[in-house]
């Protein structure tokens, strides 16, 4: 998902906070993937969420770890690229959640259908979201979307049927449930 949004001009504002691997690269990159996405050669849609600190992430270039805090924002991200008209909202669905499904056998996951896990999003398209220190939610305490505004907003968050948030408040009270294979 962050080889979609950053490329290689976005080093000279997040330098190493960016590094991630593979590395970001050039624009022409961003949309090779991007049409990867659209025709079926890459299969999921997926997030490198690695907390590192912004002390640990501050580092000269091979020293500093590798991986961004992206969970958080990696529906929003997509979004704009539906938005944008990039990609279709369908598209989105299938790779972010049928296909990953699909492709790691998880049983009764991924899918809206009787008899699942509710594993859902409900998203308010008509309200933007300004990412800020204080609304971030990932252990390392930083993003590198800090300044952006998505044109979206998560209001609730179900797990395994559970709501585990809605507008703000987290219900921690219930954990998911572990993931079962078919094969």
């Amino acid at each position: 998902m962050h080889h979609l949004w950053f490329d290689a001009e976005d080093y000279r504002r997040w330098g190493t906070k960016i590094k991630c691997n593979p590395a970001i690269k050039a624009d022409p990159n961003k949309q090779q993937i991007l049409q990867a996405l659209l025709d079926d050669r890459i299969d999921v849609v997926a997030t490198d969420h690695a907390p590192h600190t912004i002390a640990e992430k501050g580092q000269p270039y091979w020293q500093a770890p590798a991986g961004l805090p992206l969970v958080q924002h990696s529906l929003k991200v997509m979004l704009e690229f539906v938005r944008q008209d990039k990609i279709p909202l369908e598209r989105v669905v299938e790779k972010t959640s049928h296909a990953v499904a699909d492709c790691f056998e998880i049983k009764e996951r991924g899918y809206i259908r009787e008899g699942y896990y509710a594993d859902l999003v409900l998203v308010d398209l008509n309200q933007t979201t300004t990412v800020r220190p204080d609304t971030l939610y990932a252990k390392g305490g930083w993003s590198p979307f800090e300044g952006t505004t998505f044109h979206s907003r998560v209001t609730h968050t179900f797990v395994s049927g559970h709501l585990a948030y809605a507008q703000g408040v987290f219900d921690e009270s219930v954990r998911g449930k572990r993931l079962v294979f078919s094969r």
